[in-house]
């Protein structure tokens, strides 16, 4: 029997070799599954215009760590719509008193010329088992010829997606969003408003829509693991993203690269100036980074997903955000989720023609 209030879980059988390659992929995992390890809520915004029925659109993607960065983000989506998209005087007005609002209050939905935007909570969660998190899969999307270059754009998270409550689902699929429907903080670690709210929104939105996975760089630790990087698109993205913490980044966090090196210099490119470092330091600054280049050649090799470097163990895994849906929609911010920045003005004003006005 289903919740009250619950809409039924329409199942598809995958008949197209890909898709069906997939699915088995997905019941291999199902099937190697210990553990649910819930993170905590992500945000993000989404839209809805009356030709969208019962579907939203996810407009700014869902990774946001709390509400005001979502809305702040709305912001200048809207703004930014204001300044160049405009079609007229009369929706740059509408925009623009969104954006006022924005300014000064939480809001968390508003409507803009017909068309509903919402704040949008997510849970991000893990699969684990006995091998420890989930990495990726052998079917998730990877590129052909993997592009280590800094400069090329990586695949955005959330890009196009339509939230779609009634869609045909696989059975994988299916299970995953029944088993997932009665996900409730429970534990005493959490505080009393926590666990009001997240056993109300089993009531307020019943139903599960499990969004498409993500992919981050976590750290083990005496007591489990922690991210070091934000969500990914792609495995490979999240591999770049620590191709880059360790022949970048950590390097001069660490005091190994000078903070004044030329932007472009690297673990794999750093050459002492002349008549700098004295030659033993030169020879140890050098090793350093080579250890450093060497562990981030280690991932070029092929699908690396598990990498040991200076006494840590750094690991791809498979990420996933589980969104709450009502008869309204999709869940927004709870009444206890954290803050961590008040509303406030992020551009400059705008006339209603569009030109940006100076500060007085």
């Amino acid at each position: 029997m289903r919740p009250r209030g619950s809409r039924p879980v329409v199942v598809r059988v995958p008949v197209e070799p890909v898709e069906a390659a997939v699915e088995a992929d997905a019941l291999d995992a199902v099937a190697r599954a210990g553990d649910v390890v819930v993170r905590g809520p992500l945000f993000g915004v989404a839209a809805q215009s009356p030709e969208d029925g019962p579907r939203w659109r996810v407009v700014l993607e869902v990774t946001a760590g709390c509400p005001q960065q979502a809305r702040d983000g709305l912001n200048s989506r809207l703004w930014f719509h204001a300044k160049d998209r405009a079609q007229d005087r009369a929706e740059r007005r509408a925009l623009l008193a969104a954006v006022a609002r924005l300014e000064g209050e939480r809001v968390d939905e508003l409507e803009v010329s017909g068309t509903r935007y919402r704040v949008v909570r997510a849970e991000e969660y893990a699969a684990s088992g006995p091998g420890g998190m989930e990495p990726p899969r052998p079917t998730d999307p990877e590129p052909l010829v993997p592009d280590w270059d800094r400069a090329v754009r990586e695949p955005a998270i959330d890009d196009g997606l339509v939230m779609d409550p009634d869609a045909p689902v696989t059975p994988t699929r299916a299970y995953e969003q029944l088993a997932l429907r009665g996900l409730c903080y429970t534990g005493e670690r959490f505080p009393e408003d926590v666990r009001t709210d997240s056993r109300r929104a089993l009531d307020t939105h019943p139903d599960v829509l499990v969004m498409p996975p993500t992919f981050t760089v976590v750290e083990q630790t005496g007591g489990g693991w922690r991210p070091v990087s934000g969500p990914h698109a792609t495995a490979h993205s999240a591999r770049k993203s620590l191709d880059f913490a360790l022949t970048w980044m950590w390097p001069r966090m660490r005091g190994h690269i000078p903070e004044d090196a030329d932007p472009r210099t690297d673990a794999r490119t750093w050459v002492p100036p002349d008549g700098g470092d004295g030659r033993r330091a030169a020879d140890l600054r050098a090793a350093q980074l080579a250890a450093y280049a060497g562990a981030a050649d280690t991932l070029r090799v092929g699908r690396v997903n598990r990498l040991e470097f200076q006494d840590a163990v750094y690991q791809i895994v498979r990420t996933r955000r589980l969104l709450r849906w009502g008869p309204d929609g999709p869940e927004g911010p709870r009444p206890s989720d954290v803050n961590s920045q008040d509303p406030a003005r992020i551009h400059l004003r705008l006339d209603e023609d569009g030109r940006v006005l100076p500060d007085d």
